[in-house]
């Protein structure tokens, strides 16, 4: 997620993502070497799995909508391409976060256990789309945040209100669409709430949250395209 360009930032209410055939030449020409490498990925980390994931392809901002296409490929193969520089720069990983703000002004951000691929980086409940967030032919990104919120958090829908429109930062290879979702109960509220589910779970995902009131409490561990987001919703503020 470091990305090759300065990132684009818009506002957008509508997301016009259909899913489309798409053989990766990437992926097909250094299949041996993607098998390789997740297997000493897999080493490291046997909790990986190679499921399926979305990627996305040709964005266009106009106006209030953004509009790309998504492909199916293998999350070995997206791994490769993450970890080895993002060398097809014609492909973006597009995913939706929900900003989780409390009601005394918090933000709610959760880091990534040691087990998973992001291990250490702390930014709001997020997933790369995979197949369970196809609807009508179309990635469904407010569903794909919806899911992965209750995975991470335990929130369901009811409690809590989102915003209408979608902050979308796009560096290039990544294109991060934040919602602001919001949770009337205090930040240390639903810090404990979270912690106790967490506690409940096997293997959860994250490994401890972190409240966000003041650019004091950012840092390097959080992607930018997560500080630039919190530092514009503080900077709205005053």
């Amino acid at each position: 997620m470091n990305g090759v360009t300065p990132p684009v930032i818009r506002r957008v209410t509508t997301l016009d993502l259909p899913v489309q055939s798409f053989a990766w030449p990437f992926a097909e020409a250094r299949r041996a070497d993607i098998d390789a490498h997740f297997s000493e990925k897999q080493r490291e980390k046997p909790a990986l799995w190679n499921g399926r994931v979305l990627l996305g392809r040709n964005p266009v901002f106009s106006g209030d909508r953004l509009s790309a296409s998504y492909f199916e490929t293998d999350f070995a193969s997206f791994l490769a391409w993450r970890d080895w520089g993002f060398p097809d720069p014609s492909v973006f990983n597009g995913f939706g976060m929900g900003a989780l703000l409390c009601a005394d002004g918090a933000f709610v951000l959760g880091e990534m256990g040691q087990h998973t691929a992001n291990a250490g980086r702390i930014y709001f409940p997020s997933g790369t789309p995979d197949l369970d967030d196809i609807r009508d032919g179309a990635v469904d990104i407010s569903g794909s945040v919806t899911r992965e919120l209750e995975e991470e958090t335990g929130l369901v829908p009811g409690e809590y209100d989102s915003e209408p429109h979608w902050h979308c930062f796009y560096t290039g290879t990544a294109l991060a669409m934040i919602r602001v979702l919001h949770v009337y109960m205090p930040g240390d509220d639903l810090r404990e709430r979270i912690e106790r589910n967490l506690a409940s779970q096997r293997k959860p995902e994250l490994s401890a949250i972190h409240l966000v009131r003041s650019a004091r409490d950012l840092n390097s561990a959080m992607p930018r395209f997560v500080t630039a987001f919190i530092e514009a919703q503080l900077a709205s503020r005053l």
